[in-house]
This record gives C-alpha cells, sequence and structure tokens, in this order.
C-alpha cells in the first residue's frame, strides 16, 4: 500500500512515511500532508482504487494500536508544544501512525521505548527490491514514484498550476521541469493535430 499511495497521490517519502490516521480521509478521498517542505500543510488526492486495502489496512493497523494500549505502551512522537500540550493525543488512535514501525524503538528525545512511523531505509530497500524483482534496471528509489505521479498527470492533461498545488511546490518553476520530461504516448508530448481529426 505504501508505494501504491506514494504514486496515487504524489508525496515525499518523509510525508509518506509521517502520515497519521487522522490525515487520510477515507470518505472525502483525500491525504492531507502536514507541515511539508517548507512548513506548509496541503491537501492531496486518495486515489479511489485504493479505498479497499486501505480500509484493511486501517483496521490492521488499530489492532496493532489497541495491542500498544493493552500493553501500556507510551504512545506514539508528537512533536514540540503539541506534544507537551496534548500529552494524551500520542496514545490516540486518530494520532497513530498510518504506516507504523512493526516493532518498537529507542526514542533518543525522552528514553522511552515506543512506536515510530515505518522508517524511510526499510521502505526504500522494499522498492530497490520490488524494482529488481520485475526486471527494471534502471535505479529505483521511492522518489519515482513522485516524480511519476506529477509527469503522468501532466501527460493526462492536467493544469501544471495544480499540480503545484498537489506537489506543495512553493515556486512553478519548480513544477515546470516537468514539461522537459512528460512525453505522451508519441515520446513528444504532443499529438498531432490529424489525429484529432475525423477518418
Amino acid at each position: 500500500i505504501p508505494a501504491r499511495l506514494q504514486y496515487g497521490a504524489g508525496l515525499r517519502l518523509s510525508e509518506l512515511t509521517r502520515l497519521r490516521v487522522k490525515d487520510v480521509d477515507l470518505q472525502r478521498g483525500s491525504v492531507t500532508v502536514r507541515k511539508g517542505k517548507g512548513d506548509k500543510d496541503r491537501i492531496s488526492v486518495l486515489p479511489k482504487s485504493l479505498l479497499r486495502s486501505m480500509r484493511n489496512h486501517v483496521k490492521e493497523v488499530r489492532a496493532l494500536w489497541k495491542k500498544d494500549r493493552e500493553n501500556n505502551r507510551p504512545g506514539i512522537y508528537i512533536p514540540g508544544a503539541l506534544g507537551r500540550k496534548h500529552a494524551q493525543a500520542a496514545k490516540e488512535f486518530s494520532w497513530f501512525y498510518f504506516f507504523p514501525a512493526s516493532h518498537e524503538s529507542l526514542d533518543k528525545s525522552t528514553g522511552l521505548h515506543r512506536r515510530h512511523h515505518l522508517h524511510g531505509s526499510v521502505y526504500n530497500g522494499a522498492i530497490k527490491k520490488a524494482a529488481k524483482k520485475a526486471g527494471i534496471d534502471k535505479k529505483v528509489t521511492s522518489h519515482a514514484l513522485r516524480h511519476s505521479f506529477a509527469t503522468h498527470l501532466l501527460e493526462g492533461g492536467t493544469d501544471l498550476r495544480k499540480i503545484q498545488d498537489l506537489m506543495g511546490h512553493e515556486e512553478i518553476s519548480t513544477t515546470e521541469i516537468y514539461l522537459h520530461v512528460a512525453t505522451g504516448l508519441h515520446g513528444l508530448g504532443v499529438s498531432s493535430p490529424l489525429d484529432d481529426l475525423d477518418e
């Protein structure tokens, strides 16, 4: 699910791994990125094709959260003043990581053993393994999924400004880079006007 969501919503690696349950809205079909690059929030699309598997995933995550609560674990990390102000939120399901780590690890800032989010290196390792299994000979990283999201939207006719918003780019010039890689079906990024005429 993580790779499909990263591609389907155009998320950065850190945005994907740090998603909280409350930031994935299955009813509205949206993903809210909190404090993305530039410390800004934004909303991206949640692919309809993922809804069923995402609902099942939420059930699995809830079971893990319940297990942590039954074992009286300290709860997940909530940063800075927010964590001090809402200390109990660390134990609430809505704040639980959407992609939690399978094991607890040491939180160096508090000295507590707690559950963190899926680690980026573990996720990237899985991406590389899947690419190798699929016979892809190029270097593949999770960031390629984000680039593919923008490129495929552009090739599909989505407005550049909308892509800028979805990607969380501060400057349109960053988004314009995709104009050079979007090629469409013919490899040139355009279709011949003859193809639009009736035969």
